[in-house]
């Protein structure tokens, strides 16, 4: 199968530890995410199955710039013709690959474990690129065929945005996961203070399931809001 798919339609793509989501626009699609450029095959391979064709793949919504989460971006705008689009503030991770651009030298909350594999763990080469539109908080996505619209929702880095559909599914990036259980605030937060008002801005949401770039989807009212 191309990934699992769910009632609504969303096909969660799994790759390693990182989800990808692609979603029906009308007969099109929408890619949330893109995964490590290591897992570039496998990722066309289950977007195949699912039968997303060159032509039908309108748009790739990045919730933020890291590595594992664009990191086949600019291949796929080749391979598809989709555009890509993502908020400013994450712009320099993608244009220049500087993963530490526009975040604090130390973040307010880097879990220790997370900290130590960091050390060993680098990312490889990206390809760099220029998105095709960047996007703010309240846009719609009406333009290519998806009932959704943009929440920009700071706290893992200061360009992460949510996608928040009709139907009241969340494509969360990585302001939380669920990758240790009972989903919570991601394990790298640069400003928490801006992640807690993104949390509670989202309980004032009509949200029926969070679907995080890592871990299983949840219900919002399972997120802890302090780390």
């Amino acid at each position: 199968m191309g990934g699992k798919r769910v009632a609504s339609g969303i096909q969660t793509i799994s790759l390693g530890s990182v989800n990808c989501y692609l979603v029906p626009a009308g007969r099109d699609f929408v890619l949330i995410d893109t995964s490590l450029p290591q897992k570039r095959a496998e990722l066309e391979a289950k977007l195949a199955r699912a039968g997303c064709v060159f032509g039908t793949l309108k748009l790739i919504v990045l919730t933020h710039g890291d590595y594992d989460h664009a990191g086949n971006a600019a291949h796929l705008r080749e391979r598809f013709a989709a555009k890509i689009v993502m908020h400013p503030a994450d712009a320099g991770r993608v244009e220049l690959a500087d993963w530490s651009w526009n975040v604090k030298p130390k973040p307010d909350r880097f879990a220790l474990p997370f900290r130590l594999v960091s050390r060993f763990v680098k990312p490889g080469p990206f390809d760099v690129f220029q998105p095709d539109a960047y996007v703010e908080d309240g846009q719609l996505l009406s333009d290519y065929g998806f009932d959704a619209r943009i929440l920009h929702l700071p706290g893992h880095t200061k360009g992460s945005i949510g996608v928040l559909t009709a139907d009241g599914a969340l494509f969360c990036g990585d302001l939380f996961d669920s990758l240790l259980g009972r989903p919570s605030l991601h394990f790298f937060i640069d400003d928490m203070a801006a992640a807690k008002a993104s949390l509670q801005r989202l309980r004032t949401l009509p949200i029926t399931t969070v679907h995080p770039g890592h871990g299983r989807p949840f219900r919002l009212d399972r997120v802890k809001g302090d780390p």
